[in-house]
């Protein structure tokens, strides 16, 4: 299920503060990923709750 957009927008990275692609749309693996560059994390999405804390995120591959 899909984040809303309104909530999308308010949403930052806790490690580096830049914005989040919605992955939630993938069934198997929802998640948020960091936009920013050096950083790329990407965070749960749980029972569409999103989980923002970097000890819970998914390093880049």
């Amino acid at each position: 299920m899909p984040l809303e957009a309104g909530l999308l927008e308010i949403l930052a990275c806790p490690a580096c503060h830049a914005p989040f692609q919605d992955n939630s749309a993938d069934e198997a693996t929802p998640e948020l990923v960091c936009t920013g560059q050096d950083c790329g994390l990407a965070y749960p999405v749980r029972d569409g709750i999103p989980v923002l804390l970097v000890d819970e995120a998914r390093r880049p591959a």
